[in-house]
């Protein structure tokens, strides 16, 4: 990505001020915006306006959660979400709910596309995609439009923005920003209504091979921060996508987990109590409190009584107002990391571009840096403004602040409560270069602490640690190649580390994407990867088997020869120009219900083509039933990328006789 496409931003608000939440949300994210080309179309239905066909989705770098790219003219017939979007950005990540909202209400007739825009070099790589698409579970088809190339094609001004596409395929209005669930929802259950009218509605739902977080079965799931506290020799993992916090010793002894694993804001004991992609942490004594980011509240963890409370936060996102009030009747917005000084603490507010700053004896919590507008902007705390801060430390009388999206390091003093920026370049002035004051260049820092009297820095994208001398605005790498990976020793690699903590010698970095927790030896800068004997990811639930778009089929009865193998053929017509996705999970399950001796040699397996044979042996006469299951992807050749899920079972009842014949024939059609 041409930085320079960025920077030209600054100039004025022409040409494509790609700008976060629609460039510096002035009033929270919430602001519309109905435009398209030199047009003014509203999100409702078209009323003697020129209707816009809308542009092939044409220049992509890579698609993720499809086999296939997609196209508007596959879509004929679908109601389509184009949704324009960077990793980084919070007012995106806000979005995703949303999205997920509507596509379960219309699942038989939107197709919701992301279409991701980079604003960072490292937010551009389809392998860094695909990680955060496993970590916000979004289960959608994204295109990595890296080039702008169908950002430009659609006049695109700012992230978040969502394009709506009718299913003739022209274009029905587009909002920017957050809050607009209900408009959307309202105008695309009238297109739904509308073309179900006219008979020109595809109805079939459809499934897509979907990029699975293969992180289940992992001790620690993109972990986001880390706190160390020598004084009780404790370590705090932030184990995000677990939705639990993991306390060990500093060797990596575990001594607790709190939380069950589900992604809920339920307070109560350790193993009952949830979070919701928790991050920062601050220690005081046998306190814990935690910045709970997507359940958006501030809960505090009682180490000795084993319980979770919420303190601030209604968990209502569209209630935020951005004023203060009682910890419990005040919303707020992703929460990202926390620091306690004195009877205060502090909170990097990311989601309002904001410091927040909660009175622990009155409960009472309230901003106190920043005006919710997303800039770099110094001066005293009524009038600054931040870009995303997500980490915060104090020495008592400072706090620095790792100012994401703005790529800086900020300084607030809080005697004169004046904010200042230490170094880094600007909302669009990003990269990787050690120097001193605006020289530097940062890629979203997430990660700040202290150590010795200079702040190390959690340099995200950068895949680096690095160290700043606070007096003579100097900074340069302590630790990190620069390029993703997980190699320990003196030259070590780290994947996007999100968190750092000090304690003694040792810096703990929460390595997000590498799924660990790395220990740095500050003396030698060698690196170690902590280990974490008999730590376990969170207990699955039991819940019901899922049987995607089921269909039934109740044979009659057959008869099946005694003491021989027979055998059932699957054998399943699939519509002319579709194909079985190699990519997706084919699977079948046979059982047989009552009678005796009845051997079946592969009972539940995955496989790759039709018809598929599944052999069984009969050792004695018997009567039985078999329960035949088969889950089929499959998906268009046409290169548009649709794919659909299919569950088929057979109900057969059999007789295990002498002179039947030997095989059962299973057969069905999707067309």
């Amino acid at each position: 990505m041409n930085n320079r496409r960025f920077l030209s931003v600054f100039k004025f608000f022409s040409a494509s001020p790609r700008l976060c939440g629609l460039l510096f949300i002035l009033i929270g994210g919430a602001i519309p915006l109905f435009s398209y080309p030199s047009k003014q179309l509203n999100m409702g239905i078209f009323k003697d306006q020129e209707k816009v066909r809308a542009p092939e989705l044409k220049g992509g770098k890579g698609w993720l959660n499809t086999d296939k790219p997609l196209s508007i003219a596959g879509l004929k017939g679908k109601v389509v979400l184009l949704d324009f979007w960077t990793y980084g950005c919070i007012n995106c990540i806000h979005i995703i709910p949303d999205l997920k909202f509507l596509e379960a209400k219309y699942s038989k007739n939107l197709v919701v596309i992301g279409v991701h825009s980079a604003k960072f070099k490292n937010e551009a790589e389809n392998k860094n995609i695909r990680k955060i698409i496993m970590r916000y579970g979004i289960e959608h088809p994204v295109v990595n439009d890296a080039d702008f190339k169908i950002w430009d094609a659609y006049a695109v001004r700012a992230w978040p923005t969502q394009v709506l596409i009718d299913p003739a395929g022209y274009v029905v209005g587009r909002v920017s920003g957050e809050g607009h669930l209900d408009t959307l929802d309202r105008v695309i259950g009238e297109k739904v209504e509308e073309f179900r009218k006219k008979d020109q509605l595809d109805e079939t739902p459809l499934k897509f091979a979907l990029e699975r977080a293969k992180v289940g079965d992992l001790p620690l799931a993109f972990p986001g921060k880390v706190l160390a506290d020598p004084e009780s020799n404790r370590l705090f993992i932030a184990d995000s996508n677990h939705n639990r916090i993991v306390i060990t010793d500093l060797d990596g002894k575990l001594i607790d987990v709190v939380g069950s694993g589900d992604a809920s804001p339920k307070d109560g004991d350790f193993l009952n109590a949830g979070f919701n992609k928790p991050q920062g942490m601050a220690v005081d004594g046998d306190i814990l409190y935690v910045a709970d980011t997507e359940n958006h509240r501030i809960r505090r963890v009682d180490l000795k009584s084993k319980t979770v409370e919420t303190i601030a936060g209604t968990g209502v996102l569209r209630d935020f107002n951005g004023f203060g009030d009682s910890g419990l009747e005040t919303a707020l917005r992703s929460p990202w990391d926390v620091e306690k000084v004195g009877k205060y603490l502090f909170v990097a507010m990311a989601g309002s571009h904001q410091i927040w700053r909660m009175d622990l004896d009155r409960g009472y919590i309230a901003p106190y840096a920043g005006t919710r507008g997303e800039s770099r902007r110094d001066g005293k705390i009524k009038i600054s403004e931040f870009a995303q801060p997500s980490g915060i430390v104090s020495d008592g009388k400072r706090i620095f602040v790792a100012d994401s999206e703005s790529n800086i390091i900020r300084d607030i003093d809080l005697e004169k409560e004046h904010v200042s920026t230490l170094v880094g370049g600007d909302l669009f002035a990003f990269g990787d270069k050690d120097g001193t004051g605006d020289d530097v260049r940062l890629q979203h820092p997430l990660g700040i602490d202290l150590y010795q009297g200079k702040v190390l820095i959690a340099d995200t994208y950068n895949h680096k640690v690095k160290i700043l001398d606070v007096e003579k605005r100097k900074v340069k790498t302590l630790i990190g190649t620069g390029d993703e990976g997980q190699k320990d020793g003196r030259n070590a690699s780290f994947y996007e580390p999100g968190g750092i903590s000090v304690a003694g010698d040792r810096l703990y970095v929460a390595d997000t994407n590498n799924h660990a927790v790395r220990i740095v030896d500050l003396k030698t800068r060698q690196t170690a990867t902590l280990k974490i004997q008999g730590l376990k990811p969170p207990a699955e639930k039991v819940s019901r088997v899922v049987s995607p778009n089921l269909k039934v089929f109740n044979l009659g009865r057959k008869k099946i020869p005694i003491g021989s193998k027979s055998s059932l053929t699957f054998d399943v017509e699939l519509p002319n120009g579709f194909h079985l996705n190699p990519n997706a999970p084919q699977k079948y399950e046979v059982t047989f219900r009552g009678g005796k001796g009845i051997e079946i040699e592969r009972p539940k397996e995955r496989f790759e083509d039709l018809p598929l044979r599944v052999e069984f042996r009969t050792r004695e006469a018997t009567t039985s039933k078999i329960s035949a299951k088969l889950t089929i992807y499959y998906c268009r050749e046409d290169n548009t990328g649709v794919c659909y899920i299919k569950t088929l079972i057979w109900n057969v009842p059999i007789d295990v006789v002498s002179g039947a014949t030997a095989d059962i024939h299973l057969t069905a059609s999707v067309k």
